[in-house]
């Protein structure tokens, strides 16, 4: 099963890929989970990457390109992969076809999942960090029992420069303009599935399965 995950930021995809992950045992891709790791790892792809993800601007594509060409060489993505905030541009999605081609894989499905941007603004924002232990908490549904602060080992929570409100609708018109217009692309190669990302996890993954025929 080799799946892109399509949708504006927070739309979800990163929750969804983790459990197809668990039921099926095939990779998720993300390209935003590689580059912050190499911003933490301060590698210098990370520091290219990131001053370009705090102002919430996108890495160049040749970067993002072989990151990506590289992870799906990998032997866990013989059965398949999920990917997750890739491709974000018509020209990265054809890039990822001639990619595909030449490693002998196809896509099945491009399932995107529609949610408002005031409720995208809503999940990002509110997110918060533990910095020494890295559990992740929402002000809104999931918060620390001690507002402020890590449940497990008291250290003040932070936000991330990218979960900054401005930041994220600055992302959104960004989304619009450039990464909107591949569900055309992908409808017109009879891919795309488009799911509402609005409501229970548990009920959206039901929907994603069956729109990559696994229900």
């Amino acid at each position: 099963m080799n799946l892109i995950l399509l949708g504006p930021p927070n739309a979800g995809k990163g929750t969804q890929a983790k459990k197809l992950y668990a039921d099926f045992k095939i990779p998720q891709i993300s390209t935003g989970d590689i580059l912050r790791k190499a911003v933490r790892e301060g590698t210098e792809l990370g520091k290219l990457a990131g001053p370009l993800m705090a102002a919430g601007a996108y890495v160049p594509d040749e970067i993002v390109i072989g990151i990506v060409e590289e992870r799906l060489k990998e032997p866990d993505c013989a059965n398949g992969f999920i990917l997750d905030g890739f491709p974000r541009t018509t020209p990265q999605a054809e890039a990822l076809e001639r990619m595909l081609s030449k490693l002998g894989k196809k896509l099945d499905a491009v399932v995107s999942l529609e949610v408002p941007h005031e409720k995208l603004i809503e999940r990002g924002s509110g997110r918060r960090s533990c910095p020494t232990c890295g559990s992740v908490y929402h002000v809104y549904q999931s918060p620390p029992k001690k507002a402020g602060f890590c449940d497990k080992d008291g250290t003040g929570l932070v936000q991330r420069e990218d979960d900054k409100a401005e930041v994220i609708e600055k992302r959104l018109k960004k989304y619009d303009a450039e990464t909107a217009p591949l569900k055309h692309f992908y409808a017109q190669r009879g891919l795309l599935k488009s799911i509402d990302g609005v409501g229970s996890p548990e009920g959206i993954y039901e929907e994603i399965k069956k729109a990559a025929g696994r229900a």
